[in-house]
């Protein structure tokens, strides 16, 4: 069997734009009537899903997968780091938590991990046409570069031509392309078959003499001007977009009767499943914004405590800002409160974690429910079939509540809890949920909408990223680059 094409898109920094433009890519390429997959090597991110074979992954690779029209597999991405503090985070391989790694743990591990991403991207490449690789961070850390897994390793590894992604919003795109190509190596520095300026806002004359200058500086050119999309918010894969003080979402959106719902959702530490909160924010007359203030948590209509990859310790966080007491009053008033999962778990009597915190005596929760939670080592990974799924170590000890979800979950008058994530990605589940906090908040004139479909949104807004790559990127050209070897390491090398 012929062996598929590959490419990997790369980016100069975190948060430059590689999952969106890899997304756009597959959603263009599928659209097109090839068969297309994403993978992304290894991933850190506390934004994951379980999968339909009940693995974990990226979300942002579960996005790349609805992108090609592909249920999400732990085979588009391999290595998924979840960070619980600044020193440790969660290996999970091939969708099993395989314990804890430090930063220099994890350098002993990338040999072997290599050859795992390798031989995963090889078969994906047997059995479709293309596959657009997501690389990690910046391929620019010369200092990880030996043990590399995600980006020029893996790239070498398959004889993959990369693209590098500069996000011109933060400032300095032109310094960030140039220094990304000069400082690797001049075998990796061959790979490079071109460059892509995401965010572009403005006239593209300004910025063209720049880029010629960048082409005569590196003999590579900028094949794409990507323009800023005003319109996409969904499946962030980075915690810089759950940044306090942001609304989540379209925003602004006009509500369908003579009153809103807003929503606070908690920016907690080391939050995860932010993503949690977009299906609400897609509604019609519901503002959801990241909060860390007091009084913006009293205000509120619903308050969301979200996941989090450490609950006792943003539990401790939670007691010092004082969020603890407003909570407490919500909950006193019969106001609306959400917990999800690790903000479930927060909502219990006590919590017993000797698995992610440091000490393994009992703390006490927030006592909003009569429950007590237990961590265990073995993780639980749970696709529900509907949208949901569960990805926890903390486990229901003790439980006198009325349970909210198919036996699962905990509800008291105004208080939701639920293991669950994507629960309210179900459109009949997010209506009913809200017309439950609008009559218990008080919104008569609060409306839920009938109609709003949350896939349909996700589609929209790839669909919307793939038109934008169609009009600003030859992407013809693109696959006669990607499918010619001697394109790969046919670069001069100026420097």
């Amino acid at each position: 069997m012929a062996e598929g094409l590959a490419v990997l898109i790369a980016g100069t920094t975190s948060d430059a734009g590689k999952s969106v433009i890899t997304a756009g890519l597959c959603r263009a390429f599928a659209r097109a009537g090839l068969k297309v997959a994403p993978f992304k090597a290894q991933n850190m991110s506390n934004n994951s899903m379980v999968t339909p074979d009940g693995g974990e992954i990226g979300r942002a690779q579960a996005l790349q997968a609805l992108a090609c029209g592909l249920e999400p597999s732990v085979a588009f991405n391999p290595i998924l780091l979840k960070p619980g503090s600044d020193q440790r985070s969660q290996l999970v391989i091939m969708g099993r938590a395989e314990g804890e790694v430090g930063a220099r743990d994890y350098i002993h591990h990338r040999h072997d991990l290599r050859g795992i991403a390798a031989a995963q991207l090889a078969e994906l490449r047997r059995r479709f046409d293309i596959v657009i690789c997501e690389g990690a961070g910046s391929p620019a850390e010369i200092n990880l570069r030996a043990t590399d897994v995600a980006n020029f390793g893996l790239a070498q590894e398959a004889r993959m031509p990369v693209y590098i992604v500069g996000d011109i919003d933060r400032g300095g795109v032109i310094a960030h392309l140039f220094g990304t190509h000069a400082i690797v190596s001049p075998e990796d520095r061959g790979l490079i078959q071109g460059f892509v300026i995401n965010k572009f806002r403005g006239d593209q004359g300004l910025l063209d003499p720049g880029l010629i200058q960048l082409e005569e500086l590196t003999g590579v050119e900028t094949k794409a001007v990507i323009p800023y999309l005003d319109g996409i918010w969904i499946d962030a894969e980075d915690s810089l977009q759950s940044a306090v003080g942001r609304v989540v979402g379209p925003g602004g959106a006009q509500p369908l009767g003579t009153q809103r719902l807003t929503v606070a959702a908690i920016r907690l530490p080391r939050v995860s499943n932010a993503t949690d909160v977009e299906a609400l924010a897609a509604e019609p007359g519901v503002s959801v914004t990241w909060v860390q203030d007091v009084g913006q948590v009293s205000d509120a209509d619903l308050v969301i405590i979200p996941g989090t990859r450490a609950t006792v310790a943003d539990l401790a966080w939670l007691r010092a800002q004082g969020l603890d007491r407003a909570l407490m009053e919500r909950a006193a008033e019969n106001r609306p409160i959400l917990g999800l999962c690790g903000g479930y778990q927060m909502m219990a009597r006590s919590i017993t974690d000797a698995v992610e915190s440091t000490s393994s005596s009992p703390v006490a929760g927030l006592g909003l429910f009569h429950v007590h939670i237990t961590f265990v080592q073995e993780k639980t990974l749970i696709n529900h079939g509907d949208g949901s799924y569960e990805v926890h170590h903390g486990q229901v000890s003790r439980h006198r509540e009325q349970t909210w979800i198919e036996g699962e979950g905990a509800r008291r008058q105004a208080l939701f809890g639920t293991h669950r994530h994507g629960y309210l990605e179900n459109d009949t589940a997010r209506r009913r949920f809200l017309a439950e906090v609008a009559a218990l908040a008080g919104k008569p004139g609060f409306v839920v909408s009938q109609d709003t479909s949350y896939e349909g949104i996700r589609l929209q807004q790839l669909d919307m990223i793939a038109d934008a790559l169609e009009k600003h990127w030859d992407l013809d050209q693109f696959l006669d680059e990607v499918s010619n070897p001697a394109n790969v390491a046919s670069n001069p090398d100026t420097m």
